[in-house]
């Protein structure tokens, strides 16, 4: 269910219509901008709708100047990343007033938070679309070029329900999933993809807006998933990750069966193509062991899990309604080191959330000594309207302070990072290479045929490793010896394998 209406403008440039008529202007460029923040979630929908997009014949752009479509897909969960999408609507405002065929739409959770507010802070846009609508993004597209055409606008909105808004079928049904193509261009690589498995949040920690902005926890069918893991193998996926809001909360019954994420994988680890399958972010209280024993008993499955802590502070912890202890994350640590060993863990933390005092910053720091995080995402305390914390707390920890701590913490994540990395030294590690790295070394021709190109991918631990090989290695696994280290990459050299040659002289093959 979705909430669609036009919005009566105030800006003396708009003019209030009537509802559009159903036709379709074709006089456009199809050329389309996309602009995506935040999470994984995010790039996902983005590809789903680009791809629905180019069925229509829109053909992507870099340049948001040159496009007559464009659309800004959203992120609330800091408001960093809301200050940014204003900004770059801003600088629409003029451009859409010069060009009455371009077509501004912004969608994501954003969209879904403040709805006709992005209206009044930025009039120049015909249409804001919640999580849960992304299957209308077309739809209202035509229908704003067809009030563009008749020199009319108006402001649709299709968003999902507030969670007080109904009963709780009827807003899970509001925030529906959309899945309905896929679009490789829009992917990390051509040869890893996102598998939604499951969307919305139940958890409702104080400090996020997602079960506001996502809906209600609900997961997909086994079967769905698995038909759709089929279709990216056989476009030449190699590697998929599998994705939630709390992803290890997976749950769902078919055929009488009830599927947890350990079947999940279990299901699909032996579909043809794919080499490897990792999942993101875990909640701590859900990783099961039947969960970790399937990742230890399934070659495909990556010794690798996101799961944050959040904080190093039972008080905090209770803040910010965790629904854990640090001594049930030293637990889960526990089980996870005895279960999987070498396994790596990635955290997330908060510095300066309200109630956050000094002794409590040092725990968090010494959270991060004890459990060796591979890496940490550090962020600072963000007030979001519409939370418990931004009723129950006043953010009163100064912005020096959270700074200073979000330093301290990054500090102390890459010493420990490097010296972990360290111990890879001399070692060979499995390799699924995504391609140029970064800062590629082109050789100096050029040559599409070039053995002198550094590449990048990832170790069976997500460590990134990067190394120079032959281009065309590219999607597949390699072996590779590590030489050096970074905070946060492993640098080595390929492993080469001999063959013998008639007339007995042997060469090196460089895979």
């Amino acid at each position: 269910m979705s909430q669609s209406e036009e919005i009566t403008q105030q800006d003396p440039e708009s003019v209030q219509t009537d509802s559009a008529p159903a036709d379709v202007v074709t006089d456009h460029n199809h050329k389309l901008y996309i602009e995506t923040v935040g999470c994984q979630m995010n790039m996902l929908d983005s590809e789903l709708v680009v791809a629905d997009l180019r069925k229509r014949g829109y053909e992507l752009t870099q340049n948001v100047k040159e496009a007559e479509t464009v659309l800004f897909n959203t992120c609330s969960v800091r408001e960093h990343a809301e200050h940014k999408i204003y900004s770059s609507l801003g600088r629409l405002r003029y451009g859409a007033r010069k060009n009455p065929k371009k077509v501004i739409g912004v969608m994501g959770c954003m969209a879904q938070k403040d709805q006709k507010l992005i209206f009044q802070k930025a009039p120049q846009v015909d249409f804001v679309v919640g999580t849960g609508q992304l299957a209308q993004v077309a739809e209202l597209i035509d229908k704003a070029r067809v009030n563009h055409s008749q020199n009319r606008r108006s402001r649709e909105l299709a968003v999902g329900l507030g969670r007080k808004d109904g009963k709780r079928e009827e807003i899970t049904n509001s925030f529906q999933s959309y899945d309905p193509l896929r679009d490789p261009e829009m992917r990390p690589s051509p040869y890893q993809a996102f598998v939604r498995i499951m969307i919305g949040c139940d958890k409702f920690c104080s400090y996020c807006v997602v079960p506001s902005t996502r809906g209600p926890e609900q997961s997909r069918g086994p079967r769905e998933i698995l038909s759709e893991v089929k279709v990216l193998a056989d476009q030449g996926v190699k590697e998929v990750t599998l994705l939630g809001q709390t992803v290890n909360s997976y749950k769902h019954t078919q055929d009488g069966k009830l599927y947890r994420l350990s079947d999940l994988l279990y299901l699909i680890h032996d579909v043809e193509g794919i080499d490897r399958i990792k999942f993101v972010t875990s909640y701590p209280k859900d990783m099961t062991n039947d969960l970790l024993e399937a990742i230890r008993d399934l070659p495909k499955a990556t010794r690798y899990l996101h799961v944050p802590l959040q904080h190093g502070c039972d008080d905090v912890l209770k803040y910010m309604k965790r629904g854990y202890t640090v001594e049930d994350y030293r637990d889960m640590m526990h089980r996870i080191n005895e279960i999987l060993p070498g396994c790596s863990v990635s955290s997330d933390f908060i510095v300066g959330h309200p109630g956050e005092t000094e002794e409590s910053h040092q725990k968090s720091l010494e959270s991060i000594r004890e459990f060796r995080f591979k890496n940490s995402f550090i962020f600072k305390y963000s007030e979001r309207p519409g939370t418990k914390a931004a009723e129950r707390f006043e953010d009163d920890i100064p912005e020096e302070i959270k700074k200073r701590r979000n330093n301290e913490m990054l500090d102390l994540q890459n010493e420990i990072s490097e010296a972990d990395n360290a111990e890879f030294i001399g070692r060979q590690v499995e390799v699924l290479v995504e391609g140029p790295s970064k800062s590629a070394l082109k050789a100096s021709d050029d040559s599409a045929d070039s053995l002198a190109e550094q590449l990048m991918g990832r170790s069976k631990c997500d460590r990134i490793v990067v190394f120079d090989g032959n281009p065309r290695l590219a999607g597949s696994l390699a072996d590779v010896e590590v030489i050096d280290v970074t905070p946060t990459t492993l640098i080595g050299n390929i492993i080469t394998r001999e063959y013998q040659h008639q007339s007995g002289a042997s060469l090196p093959i460089l895979q």
